[in-house]
């Protein structure tokens, strides 16, 4: 059967090799067009039955507002989207804007092929896979990407966070050193690890870090409760 087609897509080479393929099997190409926002309006001058409307950022803001101008003014042309894997939202996306499907662009021709028939019958033109894949990533959303506070967080050691947090309230090796019971030499080798791993230059550049990421409260919760403080000691008198 014969299908009455428009191709757009971003990258004229992909819009005209496609084209030239769809031709090939048979199908009136009535233009191949880029990029994909000026084309919306020669579709709707033309009025296709099908469009296959290449994009290569389908998370992007607005990457479907082709779809929805083209349904807008010519709801019986049927929009299958050309793109990447996408992600549940993406596919929701298109959906939303109108298209009547979504075709991976790597998809073989013969594939292409199906989904415009299906699109241009009026059924949703969808590779099984595809819905699989985004019906297991709403099913199981992988782990949200750890915020700065906690990535940095992960780089101490539970020692290195308690020196971190004493640094934040200002104690000197000193005291860092009384109050964890250690020598001032291995204090102060904490504190130089401290800065290594956050790279900064100084204790007061390491407390700013902290308090605006947010490690600093992380910190604070993190750590075991600590020993007094030993008191500053007079100095001795002459």
């Amino acid at each position: 059967m014969v299908v009455r087609l428009m191709v757009v897509d971003d990258h004229r080479l992909h819009a005209e090799a496609l084209a030239s393929a769809l031709k090939l099997r048979g199908h009136r190409v009535l233009a191949a067009a880029a990029p994909a926002a000026g084309a919306a309006e020669l579709v709707v001058q033309r009025a296709p039955e099908v469009c296959v409307l290449g994009t290569a950022a389908p998370a992007e803001p607005g990457a479907f507002d082709p779809v929805a101008r083209i349904k807008r003014d010519r709801p019986q042309v049927a929009v299958l989207v050309l793109g990447p894997v996408p992600s549940p939202r993406g596919i929701a996306a298109a959906f939303a804007a109108g298209a009547s499907g979504y075709v991976r662009h790597d998809e073989r021709i013969e594939g292409v092929e199906r989904a415009i028939m299906k699109a241009r019958a009026g059924e949703a033109a969808v590779a099984p896979a595809l819905l699989q894949g985004a019906f297991a990533d709403l099913l199981n959303p992988p782990a949200k990407a750890d915020d700065e506070g906690h990535r940095l967080l992960q780089l101490l050691t539970p020692r290195e966070v308690e020196v971190l947090v004493r640094v934040a309230d200002g104690e000197d090796t000193r005291l860092i050193a009384a109050g964890m019971g250690i020598a001032p030499s291995t204090a102060r080798t904490h504190v130089q690890r401290v800065l290594m791993k956050l790279d900064v230059g100084s204790r007061l550049e390491a407390a700013a870090l902290a308090a605006r990421t947010g490690l600093l409260d992380r910190a604070v919760t993190a750590t075991v409760p600590r020993a007094p403080t030993a008191p500053a000691q007079p100095p001795d008198e002459a």
